[in-house]
This record gives structure tokens, C-alpha cells and sequence, in this order.
């Protein structure tokens, strides 16, 4: 008989539950035990209503180790860190970092709209002026030239991205390009020089300013820093 392999359940009620109602005095069974989250079936004997289970099935349920040694019985459960592996709840799992972002900042996009529609006003002025006749003086150009540096200024305190960088940087062209016609158009006019209705049409810098203009606008519909020759 295997009498002394037995070991009262009681030892273990904190984590022990053997599903076994009270029956006669010395009968056995086999009921299936829960030990520490561990599952499985065992021997069961009853004996003056207390169940006891035999430790050799215990340690295998347990992944556990059991050994003899006279009268002597050594049962040696697993214990969280050895041979157990933990599992994070996904909820709290570490969150990989973001990718770095990418494209044009909302705060730059947004100071970068209002200068080119700046420098958009600034051009028609004076386009119509060349083409209808320059007003007397020359302090209403700076009604559209001051707007246009203070919106480029904003745009260049909004900058925190590479795209906002390299885009700025053809924005900040686009107002150069746009200030040297400018002083041009008024310089002829200050030197009495003869200024064709249709001088902006056929000036090559006048349609670089266009030109860069739309890629610039095609810039922030796409919210990316995309080169363009025509801004350079």
C-alpha cells in the first residue's frame, strides 16, 4: 500500500479545491483538483469526512517535485519566476513609440497658407497697376508687401518639422522673388521708363512666382514637402 503517499488536502485548502461531497469512511475516487491555477485528475480518498490526495499526482498536477526520505516526504511546489512565464494583458503591454511624424505641421501649414495669400494679393496689385497705371506715390505697395513679410515671419515661428523647414524655405523664395518684382516694377516707374500694360506677362520672373506658387499650393493640399525648380 502507498498509504504514506497520501497527504491531507487541508494542507493546501488556500489553494486546493477538490470537488468531492462527504461520503462513507475510507472510500476513494477520483476527482479532478485545481491547485494554483493547475488542472488535473487525481486519486481522492475519504476518510472521516476529509478528503486527502496522493502527493505524486499533486506534484505532476503542479509541475512540482515530490521525494521520500524515511519517514520523511518532501513535496516541493513551482513558484512565479521559475519555470512559469508571465503574461502581460495586451492593455498593458509597453507602447511602441510613434513614428516619427512626417509632413507639414498643422501650425506651419496653416502660417503658410495665409503668406502665399498674401503675396497672391501683393501680386495682383501690382499687376493691376502696371496694367491700369501706377497710383500716385509709392506707399501703397507697402499696404501688400508689409502684410506679406509679417505672414512670413509667423510661418518661420511655426516651423518644427523637416518638411516645414525645406518648405519654408521656398516660401521664404517665393516672398524674395515676389519683393525683387516688385522693386523693379517701381524702379521703371520711378526712372520714367515706359511699362507695357502687359510687362508682367512677358517678364520671366513674374512667371516663376506663378509657377512656384502652384507647387507651393499643390504642396499643402498633399500636407508634404515636395521640391520644385520653380522656387529656387
Amino acid at each position: 500500500m502507498r498509504v504514506r503517499s497520501f497527504v491531507a488536502i487541508l494542507m493546501f485548502g488556500a489553494v486546493l479545491t477538490v470537488p468531492a461531497p462527504a461520503q462513507s469512511q475510507n472510500t476513494q475516487q477520483s476527482a479532478t483538483l485545481t491547485v494554483n491555477g493547475h488542472s488535473g485528475e487525481a486519486p481522492v480518498i475519504q476518510v472521516s469526512g476529509r478528503s486527502y490526495v496522493d502527493v505524486e499526482s499533486l506534484a505532476r498536477i503542479t509541475n512540482g517535485s515530490v521525494s521520500f526520505n524515511g519517514n520523511q516526504i518532501l513535496l516541493t511546489l513551482p513558484t512565479p519566476g521559475r519555470g512559469a512565464r508571465m503574461t502581460v494583458p495586451p492593455s498593458r503591454q509597453a507602447a511602441s513609440p510613434p513614428p516619427p511624424s512626417a509632413g507639414f505641421s498643422r501650425g506651419f501649414l496653416n502660417a503658410g497658407i495665409e503668406a502665399m495669400a498674401e503675396i497672391r494679393e501683393w501680386r495682383s496689385a501690382l499687376e493691376s497697376a502696371v496694367q491700369y497705371g501706377f497710383p500716385p506715390g509709392d506707399t501703397w505697395i507697402n499696404r501688400y508687401s508689409g502684410p506679406a513679410a509679417t505672414s512670413i515671419s509667423l510661418a518661420s515661428a511655426a516651423v518644427s518639422t523637416d518638411d516645414d523647414r525645406q518648405g519654408f524655405q521656398l516660401l521664404y523664395n517665393e516672398f524674395n522673388n515676389m519683393q525683387s518684382l516688385s522693386d523693379k516694377m517701381l524702379s521703371a516707374r520711378k526712372n520714367m521708363n515706359y511699362i507695357a500694360p502687359d510687362a508682367l506677362q512677358n517678364d520671366p520672373l513674374d512667371q516663376k512666382i506663378l509657377a512656384c506658387g502652384r507647387a507651393l499650393a499643390s504642396m499643402a493640399a498633399s500636407g508634404r514637402f515636395q521640391d520644385a525648380g520653380s522656387c529656387h
